[in-house]
C-alpha cells in the first residue's frame, strides 16, 4: 500500500492556532507546558509524580463500575497498575454516540492506546494505562442520537430528557432493524449487529451499552474505561471548585492568557 503524507496546513482544516502548536511555533509556547513529543514526557511523568492522587480510590471506582463486565487480563492488570505511584494514565474521552457514532470516537480511542505503548517502550519502569473516559452527564442528546451511516441518516427518537448515560434504551431495537437494511448481509456484517445487539439490548442505560461496546471493541489492548458521574470521584474535585468560587482561583490566569493570545490570535483566525 502506497502512503502519501499531506502537511496539516495543507489540508485547510485547521486553525492557525492548532497549526501552530503542531509545529511547535515559539508564538504559542508561553500557553502550554510542554509540546507532545516523547522526549518532552520524562518532565510531565516527573511533575505528576508529585500530584497527590486518592489511587486507591480510583482504583476501587473503576473496579466497582467495571463489575459486571467481562474484562481481559490487559485491562486488569492496568486497573491494578494505577495504584502504584509509577504509572499514569494517557486519557481520553467521548459523548456516549450510538454505534461509536463519528469516526474520530474510534481514532481517539486508538490514538491513547498506541500512545500508551509508545511511552512505554520510551520508558520501560513506568506503566502508561490508556482511559476511555464516558461523557454519561452530557445533556446533548440530538448529538448522540444517531449515526450517519452510507448517505442515511439513522436517528434513535425518544422523549427522554437529562444526561444521556442514564437513558432507558426503549425504542433502540427499531434502530437496529434499520441499521440491519442499510448494512445488507455479509459474515463481517451480521458480526457487527451481533455485538451492537448485545450492547444495546442486553443492557438498561446507553451508558452501560457504550460500557460494553467500547470494552469488546479495545478492551484486549488494555483500555480502561471510567465514568466520572460518580459521587466519590467529585467529592476530590471539591477543593479545587471551592478555589475558583470562593477565592476567583483561575479566572486571573485565563484572562491573562486570554489577552496574550489575541494578539496572534483572532477568533476568526483560531
Amino acid at each position: 500500500m502506497k502512503a502519501v503524507e499531506i502537511p496539516y496546513k495543507k489540508t485547510n482544516q485547521f486553525s492557525k492556532l492548532v497549526i501552530d502548536y503542531i509545529n511547535k511555533d515559539k508564538k504559542i509556547a508561553p500557553f502550554i507546558n510542554h509540546f507532545p513529543t516523547l522526549e518532552n514526557f520524562e518532565e510531565q511523568i516527573i511533575e505528576k509524580q508529585n500530584h497527590n492522587i486518592n489511587r486507591s480510590l480510583l482504583v476501587k471506582v473503576i473496579q466497582q463500575q467495571n463489575a459486571n463486565f467481562l474484562l481481559s487480563e490487559e485491562t486488569k492488570n492496568n486497573i491494578d497498575f494505577l495504584l502504584n505511584k509509577d504509572a499514569f494514565t494517557v486519557t481520553t474521552g467521548h459523548q456516549l454516540c450510538l454505534f461509536t457514532g463519528p469516526l474520530y470516537f474510534i481514532y481517539k480511542i486508538i490514538s491513547t492506546i498506541k500512545l500508551s505503548q509508545q511511552l512505554k517502550e520510551r520508558y520501560p519502569k513506568n506503566n502508561f494505562v490508556p482511559v476511555f473516559w464516558m461523557a454519561t452527564e452530557d445533556h446533548d442528546f440530538k448529538e448522540v442520537n444517531h449515526i450517519n451511516l452510507f448517505g442515511k441518516k439513522i436517528v434513535w427518537d425518544s422523549n427522554q430528557s437529562g444526561a444521556v448515560g442514564h437513558m432507558k434504551l426503549e425504542g433502540i431495537q427499531k434502530v437496529l432493524d434499520e441499521l440491519k437494511v442499510v448494512f445488507g448481509e455479509s459474515k463481517n456484517v451480521q458480526q457487527l449487529i451481533q455485538l451492537f445487539e448485545n450492547a444495546y439490548l442486553e443492557h438498561n442505560s446507553l451508558a452501560a451499552a457504550t460500557r460494553y461496546l467500547v470494552n469488546e471493541l479495545f478492551g484486549r489492548y488494555g483500555l480502561v474505561i471510567i465514568d466520572g458521574d460518580d459521587k466519590r470521584l467529585k467529592e476530590q474535585f471539591i477543593p479545587i471548585i471551592k478555589k475558583d468560587i470562593l477565592q476567583n482561583g483561575f479566572v486571573k490566569s485565563i484572562q491573562k492568557c486570554s489577552n496574550e493570545l489575541v494578539k496572534s490570535y483572532t477568533a476568526a483566525k483560531c
